[in-house]
């Protein structure tokens, strides 16, 4: 595949992630990052973030759980200065206040809740810049009643139909989707749609060696790779560093 046709994940000088993942995220594609609490999924879409804007990328990221201030404090918590990016416009960060368990949600903010992801789709500037990042995207599917009552009915399919068609016509433009997901947190019927579709699907995964704990991502599929991608890349996540990937195999 053309090197131009890849969308770089940069920060060769810092870690080999960029080469290990055959050198870019194939432009049109939608990228499922799934792993369970602990995994790494938020540091790994912040890496996969902050290396595209250093490349020139432009990129959304909307998270369910980080405010702007908690946001730019992890990023540079990791050595990954966004501060620029945002002042430059080069990156857009939202943060999306669910709050689902609060007794007093209002009228008005209960009807916005029941369009979640109507909502989410009818944000144009979202999906502007080149990548779109959503982390974590199953916090979304549980906070939209709409979704939720398909899945009681046993419509997943149906569910997911709508939020899919959307996505395809958003990558059919060259852009990117990158979706995080605790499958512990989603039933499998419900995200099921969502692996079914994805052109990149990496699983995160933790792996007891004695009385070490080591993370690797699992590659199940990687659809318009640049370079060889390998099965299994082994990473560890370092405060002041970042994500450093690791050469040492799992055993």
């Amino acid at each position: 595949m053309s090197a131009t046709n890849l969308l770089s994940l940069g920060l060769e000088d810092h870690d080999r992630l960029n080469t290990e993942l055959g050198g870019g995220i194939p432009r049109g594609s939608i990228v499922l990052v799934e792993g369970d609490y602990g995994a790494g999924k938020s540091a790994m879409s912040q890496r996969f973030a902050y290396g595209f804007t250093r490349g020139g990328t432009t990129v959304t990221y909307l998270s369910t759980e980080l405010t702007v201030r908690g946001f730019i404090d992890q990023m540079h918590s990791l050595s990954y200065d966004v501060v620029d990016p945002i002042l430059d416009e080069r990156l857009l960060f939202l943060h999306a206040d669910l709050d689902a368990g609060s007794t007093f949600r209002g009228a008005e903010e209960e009807t916005e809740r029941k369009e979640l992801l109507r909502r989410l789709m009818e944000a144009e500037a979202m999906w502007r810049p080149d990548v779109i990042v959503i982390d974590t995207f199953d916090a979304i599917l549980r906070n939209d009643p709409t979704f939720e009552a398909l899945v009681r009915q046993n419509e997943e399919r149906q569910a997911a139909l709508e939020i899919i068609s959307f996505f395809r016509d958003v990558v059919s433009r060259g852009k990117v989707i990158v979706l995080t997901v605790d499958p512990s947190a989603v039933d499998d019927e419900a995200i099921g749609p969502f692996r079914a579709i994805a052109d990149v699907f990496l699983q995160l995964e933790m792996i007891e060696v004695g009385s070490d704990v080591r993370r690797q991502i699992s590659v199940k599929r990687f659809a318009g790779m640049g370079g060889q991608v390998g099965d299994v890349v082994g990473y560890s996540v370092r405060s002041g560093i970042g994500i450093v990937v690791e050469s040492r195999s799992v055993a």
